[in-house]
């Protein structure tokens, strides 16, 4: 079945990888971004190119995801325009890159607001669409720094992300009495075919950050962004994030899986996280409220 789908932060890296791999699994995606008519624009175009080319139904949405008007808006148009909404996938998210002791408050603020409060925006917009249907399908692109292994000078971006995987685990409860269903997706880390490093944020206070540099970390950043790059292996394809995002879509609901990794380094997160969601999950059975840990067939 074909299902109406929206997903965040969709000009580019994994965002648009999902929103073409959807589009050719035969459903009506809207792949959301800022600025449609200003600094991605060519990402629009390039998003209409590529639709008629492959003929298949693409289609971009300006969606600014630290404004609650422009998510409500876009939510809206969608649901005018199809009288639902199907899937909503919280993709958009931005790095940075340097010492922690170098950013300011105000990004670690600005950091959390892009990777963790954009979702909210989207859910208090989208949710009581899915709820009035009885039924609905919610992905959160996570990552493995929540979980696995974390190296230095990543802590604002780490520290955000864990933060939105936390968000979606309770989340997830509270929907699944909607007939609403949750998917956590964990990418691990991806030294290329995505524009995360290169676009990595860096500390506002330079002579912060400098002091860093001339002390005994000199060349730290070097240091980590090998070893990122020593243990990805070659054939490490990124489009493995998006087969896995289609894999779920298309799985009957009911089965579809509650947390999927793609981590070619494998650091250590799926056996973190097995655990961490194995002792929720039995919480909410000695609490008596099991019933959670499954969606429920609500009729509307």
């Amino acid at each position: 079945m074909k299902d109406v789908i929206i997903i965040t932060g969709a000009s580019s890296g994994f965002g648009a990888l999902v929103a073409r791999a959807l589009a050719r699994a035969v459903h009506t995606v809207y792949a959301s971004m800022r600025e449609t008519a200003g600094r991605n624009a060519p990402q629009v175009a390039e998003a209409q190119k590529y639709a008629a080319k492959h003929n298949v139904d693409l289609r971009t949405i300006d969606l600014d995801v630290a404004s609650e008007a422009s998510a409500d808006a876009a939510i809206e148009a969608i649901v005018t325009a199809h009288g639902r909404l199907d899937v909503v996938i919280h993709n958009a998210g931005h790095m940075v890159f340097g010492p922690a002791e170098a950013f300011t408050p105000e990004q670690f603020a600005e950091l959390y607001d892009v990777n963790v409060l954009s979702t909210q925006r989207v859910n208090r917009a989208a949710l009581p669409q899915l709820r009035r249907q009885g039924q609905g399908l919610v992905i959160w692109v996570s990552s493995s720094s929540s979980a696995g292994g974390t190296p230095p000078y990543l802590a604002p971006y780490f520290a955000a992300k864990a933060a939105m995987d936390a968000l979606a685990v309770v989340y997830a409860r509270e929907l699944t009495r909607w007939g609403i269903e949750t998917s956590i997706i964990v990418p691990g880390a991806f030294t290329g075919g995505t524009n995360h490093f290169a676009r990595a944020g860096s500390p506002a206070d330079k002579a912060r950050a400098a002091e860093y540099d001339a002390g005994p970390y000199a060349g730290f950043a070097d240091q980590v962004l090998k070893g990122f790059v020593s243990i990805v292996p070659a054939d490490a394809d990124v489009s493995a994030v998006a087969d896995a995002i289609v894999q779920v879509v298309g799985t009957p609901f009911g089965k579809r899986p509650f947390r999927v990794h793609v981590d070619p380094t494998q650091d250590g997160a799926e056996v973190v996280n097995a655990v961490s969601d194995r002792v929720r999950a039995e919480l909410l059975r000695r609490i008596g409220l099991g019933d959670l840990l499954a969606p429920r067939k609500v009729l509307t």
